[in-house]
C-alpha cells in the first residue's frame, strides 16, 4: 500500500472543501499568467525511468506541481517489430531522434561545445544507457569477456571499451566496476569478487590518463571529497554490477540517487556553453518512495524533462482507506497495487492467500500477479512527460516517443536545428534547490 498511499494523505487544512476552492482559483491564475519562455536552453536534463504510468502513482504529484511542472505530453513509446517497448530501444530513441528496433543501439550521443553527464542506478554499460554512446549489435557485450569469437574477429568491441574509447562524456556515475578492470584485479569492496575483463585492461586508468582534471571514485567518502571546482571528469563506480536498492543501500559507502545528480550538475554546469545530463533511474528504486533529481538550475535557461522509456503491467484498484486493503468477493483482503504478470501469482487450487499489512509491508513482500512469470513485463501504454522550461510548450498532445528528442534538440538549437533562431539567455544558472519526487515500483 504504501507505493500509492500518498494519493489519499492529506494535511490537515486539505480536509477543509474551502481549501480547496481557493487553490483551484490560485492554480488557475498562475496557468492564465503564464507565457511561453522563448529562449534558447543552455542545459538539458532528460530524466527517464524505467517506471509504470507517471501520473497513476509513480511521481510525488504535489511535487511536481508546486514546481510548475505540468504533465505536458503523453508519449507513445513505439517499437516497429513489437507491441511493447524495451529500454535499449527506448532509449536510443530518445537519443537518436527516430524509432528504433527492439535491441537496436546507436552511436548518437553528440551535444556540441556542451559538458555531457550520465547517471545510472544501474550499471553504466547497461543497455539503457549504452543507448546513448555505443553501436553495438548486442545489449550483453559489457566487457570483452561477454564477446563472441565472430565478434572479436570482426572487430567488435564492448561496451565498457566503447564508454572510455567513444566518446568524451565528463561525468559517469553509476554501477559497474567489474566490467572496467581485469580479471587478476579483486573488487575493492568484495573480495570475492574480481573484474571481469579479458584484456588485462583496466579501462579506468585508460580514461584517467587521457584526461585532465579526471578523478575515479568508488566508495561515498571519496565521491563527497571530490571538489566540483576543479574537477573537469568525474567516473564513479560503486557497485560491481548494479547499484544496490534503495532499501539495501549503506549509506556509508552509497550515495544517493539525489547526491549523484547534484554532484554531476555542479561540474557541468562549469561549462558556459551549458550541458546535457542523462539520468537514468532504471528499476533499482525499491517499493516505496525516492528522492529522485535535485536540479541545481533554473528555468530560465535548463529545459527539465521528466518522464519513463516504457510502463510496466501495473495498477490501482478498489476502495479502501488509506493504508488499508481491500475486500474481495471471496472474503479475503488484497492490496490496490496489482500485476498483470510477475512472479506474485499466488493462486493455488483457485485460491489465493489471503492479506494483511504485515505481510504487504515485508520487504521480501511480491505484489499478486494475474498471470504467472519468472519476471514482469513491460506494458504498452502511453507514458506521461513533465516538462518544465525554455520551449517547454512545444510539449504537447500526443506524440511518438521520437518527437521528444527533436523538441529537446530545437529548443537548445542543436542539429538538425542549429537555425532555430532562439534568443541565447546568457545566464549563470546557480539557482535554488528544487526537489522532484519520484514513485515507483
Amino acid at each position: 500500500e504504501t507505493m500509492f498511499i500518498f494519493w489519499n494523505q492529506f494535511e490537515e487544512e486539505e480536509h477543509n472543501p474551502n481549501f480547496w476552492y481557493v487553490k483551484g482559483k490560485e492554480d488557475l491564475h498562475a496557468s492564465l499568467s503564464m507565457k511561453p519562455n522563448m529562449h534558447q536552453a543552455k542545459n538539458l536534463i532528460l530524466f527517464l525511468g524505467e517506471l509504470k504510468a507517471p501520473v497513476s502513482g509513480i511521481f510525488n504529484m504535489k511535487e511536481m506541481y508546486k514546481q510548475r511542472m505540468f504533465p505536458l505530453l503523453s508519449s507513445f513509446p513505439f517499437d516497429p517489430n513489437k507491441l511493447v517497448m524495451n529500454s535499449m530501444a527506448s532509449d536510443t530513441v530518445y537519443s537518436s531522434h527516430t524509432i528504433c528496433k527492439y535491441n537496436g543501439l546507436g552511436l548518437v550521443l553528440y551535444f556540441p561545445g556542451k559538458s555531457v553527464g550520465i547517471v545510472s542506478t544501474e550499471h553504466v554499460q547497461h543497455a539503457s544507457l549504452a543507448a546513448s554512446y555505443s553501436h553495438t549489435p548486442e545489449r550483453g557485450w559489457y566487457s570483452d569477456k561477454e564477446l563472441p569469437s565472430e565478434a572479436v574477429t570482426g572487430g567488435c568491441k564492448d561496451i565498457a571499451y566503447q564508454l572510455v574509447h567513444n566518446t568524451d562524456i565528463n561525468v559517469i556515475l553509476g554501477g559497474g566496476r567489474q566490467y572496467m578492470f581485469p580479471k587478476e584485479t579483486i573488487d575493492p569492496e568484495y573480495s570475492t569478487v574480481t573484474g571481469s575483463r579479458q584484456d588485462k585492461t583496466s579501462l579506468v586508468d585508460v580514461w584517467l590518463r587521457s584526461r585532465n582534471n579526471a578523478k575515479y571514485v568508488w566508495n561515498k567518502n571519496d565521491f563527497d571529497a571530490v571538489k566540483e571546482h576543479n574537477t573537469d571528469y568525474l567516473m564513479g563506480l560503486f557497485e560491481p554490477k548494479d547499484t544496490r536498492y534503495e532499501l539495501e543501500c549503506d549509506p556509508s559507502m552509497d550515495p544517493s540517487l539525489t547526491e549523484l545528480v547534484e554532484k554531476a550538475i555542479k561540474i557541468l554546469c562549469r561549462n558556459s556553453k551549458g550541458f546535457y545530463l542523462f539520468v537514468e533511474d532504471n528499476g533499482r528504486i525499491d517499493h516505496g518512495h525516492h528522492a529522485g533529481l535535485w536540479n541545481l538550475t533554473g528555468e530560465l535557461d535548463t529545459l527539465s524533462v521528466v518522464t519513463a522509456n516504457h510502463s510496466h503491467v501495473f495498477s490501482f484498484g478498489g476502495y479502501s482507506s488509506s493504508g488499508n486493503p481491500v475486500l474481495a468477493e471471496d472474503g479475503k483482503s488484497f492490496t490496490n497495487a496489482l500485476y498483470g504478470n510477475g512472479p506474485g501469482y499466488q493462486i493455488v487450487n483457485v485460491t489465493r492467500p489471503d492479506m494483511n499489512v504485515t505481510i504487504s509491508s515485508s520487504d521480501e513482500y511480491l505484489q499478486q500477479a494475474a498471470v504467472p512469470l519468472d519476471s514482469e513485463t513491460h506494458g504498452s501504454e502511453d507514458v506521461t512527460i513533465f516538462v518544465k522550461g525554455p520551449m517547454a510548450h512545444l510539449f504537447h498532445g500526443v506524440q511518438e516517443q521520437s518527437y521528444i528528442p527533436h523538441a529537446m534538440a530545437y529548443a537548445a538549437c542543436l542539429e538538425p536545428y542549429t537555425d532555430c533562431l532562439l534568443e541565447d539567455y546568457g545566464i549563470c544558472t546557480q539557482f535554488s534547490l528544487v526537489v522532484l519526487m519520484l514513485r515507483t515500483v
